[in-house]
């Protein structure tokens, strides 16, 4: 079997091949940062319009490194949602167009689900495990029983922490992407200097908030001497503020693991999938933990913690060999949670 993936989400127009043997025949990801950095941010009509110039040559590159044509491919998937809407439809109707021209199944993918799956292409990990799903828009813990079914049991009533962390280095002036910047000035930095909250350690359950924190980073910065800030504050900062977070991650991912346990009977793998997880501190430190408890950890390849096309194919394979597909007449999705009977948390809004 050989799937065929595309991503449009967000700022990355991407386009994979992958075989039932767990093999990436090509993954090709091209980058808008550019477009975007002037802004601080990802501007939704730049980032459609990217995606309609780039869509077409990134699929024709992807099957070329692959060496397969359409002939070859079982089906096309696509990030159907949730995502920035006019980028998921430019994704959605290319991958209609080319099902129907071939007469390949089609199929619609969530793109949290393409993260959720991620480390069973990478590392082969069996139904059930513990995610941590930690992106620019997404902040959540959930028991992945199977494909198609997860049970949340943390999400952030707020912000997601990788957009306290890309809001907290444009406020220290690092530019765009913030994440990586931070990260790579936090190596130089004091984590001890500045004493940042811990929004929600200590709390029963594991629900996560990070307002406060990126709040208290900005308070920090009016609280220096006037004038541009010194390198060893931006250092000082970061590190500072990489540390908090990586206490209320390794807080509620403790408690994660108690309800996990009470529902399966096991601590995990746990498992942290989504483009924070490219953070290696955060890494280190959530794989401490699972060693701390007996349990197995697993994060996949940096390349695969950002949006790409090999996760989505991978995803759809997944729903493939289960003979599952979807009609031509499906609707992209602005917003599709993995798991639409959990309970309403207060203030969490649609990122629940």
């Amino acid at each position: 079997m050989i799937v065929l993936g595309i991503e449009t989400s967000c700022d990355e127009t991407a386009a994979a091949v992958v075989d039932g043997e767990r093999r990436i025949l090509a993954n090709i990801v091209l980058s808008q940062l550019d477009a975007h950095r002037p802004y601080g941010g990802v501007v939704p009509e730049i980032a459609a319009r990217a995606h309609v110039e780039a869509v077409d040559d990134v699929v024709a590159r992807a099957l070329s490194e692959a060496g397969v044509d359409f002939g070859a491919l079982s089906g096309v998937a696509v990030t159907g949602g949730p995502g920035l809407i006019g980028g998921v439809m430019v994704g959605v109707m290319t991958a209609k167009a080319m099902a129907l021209a071939r007469e390949l199944p089609f199929v619609a993918v969530n793109h949290l689900e393409a993260h959720a799956l991620t480390v069973r292409l990478t590392d082969d990990i069996a139904f059930p495990y513990l995610l941590l799903l930690v992106s620019g828009g997404h902040c959540q813990l959930l028991a992945v029983e199977d494909v198609g079914r997860y049970r949340r049991l943390g999400t952030t009533i707020d912000d997601a922490l990788g957009e306290a962390f890309d809001k907290s280095a444009k406020m220290l002036g690092l530019g765009y992407p913030g994440g990586p910047q931070v990260e790579a000035r936090a190596r130089d930095g004091d984590d001890m200097r500045f004493d940042l909250p811990r929004p929600m350690r200590g709390r029963a359950g594991c629900h996560f908030s990070f307002s406060g924190l990126k709040t208290k980073v900005r308070q920090a910065i009016e609280n220096l001497p006037a004038g541009d800030l010194r390198e060893q504050d931006v250092a000082d900062l970061c590190a500072s503020f990489q540390r908090a977070a990586g206490d209320v991650l390794e807080d509620r991912c403790r408690n994660a693991m108690d309800m996990f346990r009470d529902l399966h009977g096991t601590d995990g793998p746990l498992v942290v999938a989504g483009g924070v997880a490219a953070n290696q501190y955060l890494r280190d430190r959530l794989e401490a933990l699972a060693l701390d408890r007996g349990a197995a950890f697993a994060v996949p390849p940096v390349a695969l913690c950002t949006d790409n096309g090999a996760m989505v194919a991978w995803a759809g394979l997944e729903r493939l060999r289960r003979g599952e597909a979807d009609p031509l007449d499906f609707h992209p999705r602005p917003r599709w949670p993995l798991d639409p009977e959990a309970e309403p948390v207060a203030f969490a809004g649609a990122k629940a």
